[in-house]
């Protein structure tokens, strides 16, 4: 390739032959189209061989069908006719969308590489996606939304007020998991054993000593806290796959035990928990009755109860967005960001790796065995099948497919992966095909997730001399601390 020759996502375009200060735009025009015109003759005839295997693969399958009253064959050429239309169809769409994805990604290095060469310090355009997350209407419009969500319990269905609990729990276990593997970048298959731990804390408690929620989840917090630290001793010098294989072994070790001790009533479960009181008023038997006649537009299939249940969690919701924010921008968080990029840079940066990794396991299960807590008294009964190791891929898909360290992300992953599929129950025979595409989809053209986290970025401009210079040297050494 000539020293002068630009790769671009459609082909390369050579050097240009006109001498003078105009050039000859008529013949780069006419290359231009030219690269172009080959480039998707190249395309097409790739999905048309495509499309070709496509029908030779299914030949047997769509064109023979034998008869088996009379062992007749029939033969159906038109649906082969289908299969390979389709087949050289979506193969044309496919290709088509990953040309796009390489020209953003090619506009976007250009637009860094003209910034870095100006020192202007503009970065490339930013996405809808990246408007959206950082406008000055983001607030107004959390607000605008959080009102929304609050008032579904007094006029949405009760089925539609049990999935947005569901949805809310989930958007927690995200958010916690979000520290340990978004933040931390610490693998982490056996998060469910502390949703399980927290879960299991306010049954046993409920049900043995009668103890109420707003004591016993605490105490669940508490439980999984304790044994968050006791995973995170074992695993200090692991990475990678091997800490992944071992936090995976511990999810299944509780829940094997949860199934074989005689104190958690093994597979029969533990039923009858308690819901979340509220100063000891019967919430259906007497508030209710005064809710109606104040207000008889009511909807007298409201459930106060999940009503009140759906306010705790929505307000644990708000809680852990708040104490997770705030933990990404501490001290703490700039070490979890440091152990996440590189471990041994961190390690030689004077950061303590031991407190690190421990405090993003214990605050990352403090979360789950709240959201526990919750869980249990929504379902009323709880058995260890309610702790599968799929309910770890759940959560773990939420942050990736949402964004690993987005706040943002996360919630909107959990929306897409719980409520979603409840309303698109229709295509409940596909919905793992669905499941699959989707993440396929994801990691080809937006890996880094629906909302990426943003990172901060330094622009260092070179030193000048005199007084105003030394007076924007030290603006700009403020300004990087």
């Amino acid at each position: 390739m000539a020293p002068d020759t630009i790769k671009t996502p459609l082909g390369p375009a050579g050097p240009e032959t006109c001498s003078g200060a105009g050039g000859c735009p008529g013949k780069s025009l006419i290359a231009e189209n030219l690269t172009r015109l080959c480039f998707w003759a190249r395309e097409l005839k790739a999905s048309f061989l495509a499309a070709l295997w496509l029908c030779l693969l299914t030949l047997p399958m769509v064109v023979f069908k034998i008869n088996p009253n009379d062992g007749s064959i029939v033969y159906r050429w038109i649906l082969l006719l289908y299969v390979s239309a389709g087949g050289f169809i979506l193969s044309a769409l496919w290709r088509l969308m990953l040309a796009r994805r390489d020209r953003v990604r090619y506009k976007r290095a250009e637009a860094e590489l003209g910034a870095a060469e100006s020192g202007s310090g503009r970065g490339p355009e930013r996405t809808w996606v990246d408007v959206a997350v950082n406008s000055r209407y983001r607030k107004p419009a959390v607000g605008l939304v959080l009102l929304v969500v609050a008032s579904v319990p007094f006029w949405g269905a009760p089925y539609t007020v049990n999935i947005l609990i569901t949805a809310l729990i989930y958007i927690t276990l995200g958010l916690g998991l979000n520290i340990v593997v978004g933040v931390s970048g610490l693998l982490n298959l056996g998060y469910v054993a502390f949703y399980a731990i927290g879960a299991y804390t306010y049954a046993l408690l409920n049900y043995y000593f009668g103890l109420g929620f707003w004591l016993c989840l605490p105490l669940s917090a508490l439980s999984a806290t304790v044994l968050g630290l006791l995973l995170g001793f074992p695993v200090l010098r692991l990475r990678g796959d091997y800490l992944a294989i071992v936090t995976l072994g511990f999810g299944e070790i509780v829940r094997l035990v949860l199934t074989n001790m005689a104190v958690t009533r093994g597979p029969r479960g533990i039923g009858n928990i308690s819901p979340p009181g509220f100063f000891g008023l019967d919430l259906n038997g007497s508030v209710k009755p005064v809710l109606m006649e104040w207000w008889p537009y009511l909807d007298p299939r409201l459930d106060l109860n999940k009503a009140f249940l759906f306010f705790i969690i929505l307000g644990l919701v708000t809680l852990t967005i708040v104490a997770v924010f705030r933990l990404e921008n501490s001290r703490l968080g700039r070490a979890w960001l440091a152990l996440r990029e590189d471990e041994i840079a961190c390690q030689a940066m004077g950061i303590d790796r031991t407190r690190a990794k421990l405090t993003a396991f214990a605050l990352g299960a403090t979360w789950a065995g709240m959201a526990g807590a919750v869980f249990a008294s929504q379902v009323t009964f709880i058995n260890p099948t309610s702790f599968t190791f799929m309910q770890s891929v759940m959560i773990l898909s939420i942050v990736v497919l949402g964004g690993m360290g987005s706040i943002p992300g996360v919630i909107i992953g959990a929306v897409v992966l719980i409520v979603l599929p409840e309303y698109l129950r229709v295509f409940a025979e596909y919905r793992m095909l669905l499941f699959g595409a989707a993440m396929v989809l994801m990691m080809v053209f937006r890996p880094g997730g629906l909302i990426q986290s943003a990172r901060q970025i330094y622009v260092y401009e070179p030193a000048r001399t005199g007084p105003a210079a030394d007076r924007g040297g030290e603006a700009l050494k403020g300004e990087g601390r």
